[in-house]
């Protein structure tokens, strides 16, 4: 009994430290997506942090206000989704190489 419960601690570990690794590579990895035919461009990382905006200046001459920040905020939502699901895509591979602890991580993604 005691053999397995040392085997489940160990593979507690090694699930411990796959997240903190994979945690370290998805805030390296980023996205990019563009709104309003490329008018706007999102960057982010896989922390779903938005590392930058950029708009075409022809954008900018529009003088069209309300949909300069329509494209901003269509460009981040789809920047964070992207970001979501890279995320959900690695953890997808990470689990599948733990076995049973693999599954039940599974159900809590």
């Amino acid at each position: 009994m005691f053999g397995a419960m040392g085997d489940f601690v160990q593979q507690a570990q090694r699930v411990r430290q796959e997240m903190a690794r994979l945690q370290e590579t998805l805030s390296k990895r980023t996205v990019e997506v563009s709104s309003g035919g490329g008018m706007v461009k999102v960057v982010a990382n896989g922390k779903q942090q938005i590392l930058s905006v950029t708009i075409d200046p022809e954008a900018w001459s529009r003088g069209d206000k309300e949909m300069l920040q329509d494209l901003v905020t269509a460009g981040v939502n789809q920047a964070i989704k992207a970001s979501q699901e890279m995320v959900s895509d690695e953890m997808g591979k990470m689990t599948g190489d733990l076995g049973p602890l693999g599954s039940l991580l599974k159900g809590m993604r």
